[in-house]
C-alpha cells in the first residue's frame, strides 16, 4: 500500500519493499524496506527519469527533507527521486540495541550486520529498480558512503545505471582499513590545526575540559560517560562547513560556577550527549569499519590501533606538557561501547565483526576499468573523512570518471552547495561541462 501527500512544492509517496536478507539466498528470510518518492508538483503526473539517493554513513536514514531543500530542488527538475532508507536505517528493517537481540545473541547479529554493507545495499538497489521503474536503468547520487555503495554498484550493475553522480565519496579500491586510517590521522591534525588557528582562544579551552575530565568521572544525562577520549571525538564535526564554529561555540561556554566548584555546564552537556550518542545511529558505529574489509585480515578496531602511532593525540600526555590538544574525527573506538548506553549491549556483537576474516571484495577493478556509465565526482579538497589521494586513484581507475576537485566545500558539500554542486556534476556526466 502506497500513501502519497504534499509538502510545499512537492509530491511524496511512501514505498515499501520487501528483499531477501541475503541475496545468495533468495527463497530464505526476507526484510522490509521503505522510501521516500519525491516529484515536484506540477509534475507529478509526468512519466520522468529516476534518480535514487544513496545516504552517506553507513547507518543514517536518507535526509527528511521539507520542499524542496539543498539539491533536491535541482534534482526535481528533471527527475523523480527516490530517498532510500538503506537496510538498517530509518524505517528500513532498523537495527539497534532495541532491535538486534531479535536476532539472539552476539554471534547471530553479528551474522546478521554482515548483510548490511554497500554490495547488499547495492542489491536491494537492483530489487527495488526493477520495481519502481519497470526495469529501466536510473541515475544514482551516492553522497560519501552512498558513494561507496555507488562505486559498488559500478562494479556489479551497471546495467541498473543510466549515470552516477558521487559527492564525496570515492573509496579506495583495495586499501585495508588500517591504510584508511593511517591516512586520515595527518588529515584531522590538519583540521585541528585551521580551527586552532581561526580560533586560538580555543586551545586553552580544550586543555582545560579535557584535564577535569582526566580528573572527574563526568556522567552525561542520558549516561554517557564523557572521558577525555570521547571529548576528542567531538572533532569528527570538523569535516562540515560549519564544524569549526560549531565547535567553537560548544567551547566557549562549557564551565559555570557552583557552590562545588567549577563544573561543565547543562548546556554544554546536552549538546555534547546529542554530538555524541550513537542512539539514532547505532550501525555506525557497529559496521565502519566493516565497509573497509574486504580479505581475510580482520578490521580489529583499527582506528584504535592506528591511534597509537600517532601518539600526539594521546591527551594526558598532551596535557603533561603546553601542546594543544587534538581532537579526532571520523574513528571508531572500542570504549565507545563501553561510554555510550546506546551500543553498550552491543559491544561482543562489535567485538565479533571486528575479528570476522571472511570479507567478501567490494568492488571489481576490471569492471570498473571497463566502465561504460557516464560517472562525475565531486572531489574535497583535503576532506577529513575520504582521503584525496586515494579518491583520485579510485577515480583514474575508473574509465571515463570525470572529477571535480574543489576546496570550495568540505565533505557536505552536496548539502552546503546545494543545486550548484548537483548541476555541475550532472552536466559533467552529459560532457556539458
Amino acid at each position: 500500500m502506497t500513501v502519497s501527500y504534499r509538502q510545499p512544492g512537492v509530491v511524496l509517496t511512501d514505498r515499501h519493499f520487501t528483499v531477501p536478507l541475503d541475496h545468495d539466498a533468495p527463497t530464505g528470510e526476507t526484510i522490509e524496506l521503505y522510501a521516500r518518492e519525491v516529484v515536484a508538483g506540477d509534475k507529478a503526473h509526468q512519466d520522468l527519469p529516476w534518480l535514487v539517493y544513496l545516504q552517506g554513513g553507513p547507518g543514517f536514514g536518507a535526509n527528511r527533507f521539507v520542499g524542496k531543500g539543498a539539491w533536491l530542488g535541482r534534482a526535481l527538475k528533471e527527475y523523480r527521486v527516490l530517498l532510500l532508507d538503506q537496510r538498517g536505517t530509518g524505517h528500513s528493517t532498523p537495527a539497534n540495541r532495541q532491535t538486534l537481540p531479535l536476532r539472539g545473541g552476539p554471534a547471530e547479529q553479528a551474522d546478521y550486520l554482515t548483510h548490511f554493507r554497500a554490495d547488499s545495499i547495492v542489491r536491494d538497489c537492483e530489487v527495488i529498480r526493477r520495481e519502481v521503474t519497470g526495469g529501466a536503468p536510473w541515475t544514482v547520487l551516492g553522497q560519501s558512503f552512498g558513494g561507496f555503495c555507488t562505486v559498488n554498484y559500478l562494479s556489479t550493475a551497471p546495467e541498473g545505471l543510466t549515470a552516477a553522480v558521487i559527492t564525496g565519496g570515492l573509496p579506495s579500491l583495495d586499501a585495508h582499513a588500517d591504510d584508511v586510517y593511517r591516512a586520515a590521522y595527518p588529515r584531522i591534525e590538519r583540521k585541528v590545526g585551521a580551527h586552532y588557528a581561526r580560533y586560538p582562544q580555543d586551545i586553552e579551552r580544550a586543555r582545560r575540559i579535557a584535564d577535569h575530565l582526566l580528573g572527574d568521572d563526568v556522567v552525561l544525562p542520558n549516561g554517557y560517560r564523557l572521558t577525555a577520549e570521547a571529548f576528542q571525538s567531538l572533532g569528527i564535526v570538523l569535516g562540515g562547513s560549519e564544524g569549526s564554529h560549531r565547535l567553537h561555540y560548544l567551547l566557549e561556554n562549557a564551565f559555570v560556577r557552583t557552590p562545588q566548584g567549577p563544573a561543565l555546564s547543562d548546556a554544554f552537556q546536552e549538546e555534547v550527549q546529542g554530538l555524541l550518542s550513537y542512539a539514532s545511529h547505532p550501525l555506525y558505529a557497529l559496521v565502519h569499519e566493516a565497509i573497509y574489509g574486504q580479505d581475510a585480515r580482520p578490521t580489529a578496531w583499527s582506528a584504535e590501533r592506528v591511534r597509537a602511532e600517532f601518539p600526539q593525540f594521546d591527551a594526558a600526555k598532551t596535557l603533561a606538557g603546553d601542546g594543544p590538544l587534538l581532537f579526532t574525527g571520523e574513528t571508531i573506538h572500542p570504549w565507545m561501547f563501553d561510554c555510550d548506553p546506546a551500543l553498550r549491549p552491543l559491544r561482543e556483537t562489535a567485538e565479533l565483526l571486528a575479528a570476522r576474516t571472511d570479507w567478501k571484495p567490494l568492488y571489481d577493478p576490471a569492471l570498473l576499468a571497463a566502465n561504460e556509465v557516464p560517472v562525475a565526482a565531486a572531489v574535497y579538497y583535503d576532506d577529513m573523512y575520504v582521503d584525496t589521494v586515494h579518491s583520485l586513484a579510485t577515480a583514474r581507475a575508473v574509465r571515463g570518471l570525470r572529477t571535480w576537485v574543489t576546496d570550495e566545500f568540505e565533505h557536505d558539500g552536496v548539502r552546503a552547495g546545494g543545486p550548484r554542486v548537483l548541476d555541475r556534476l550532472l552536466a559533467l556526466t552529459r560532457d556539458e561541462a
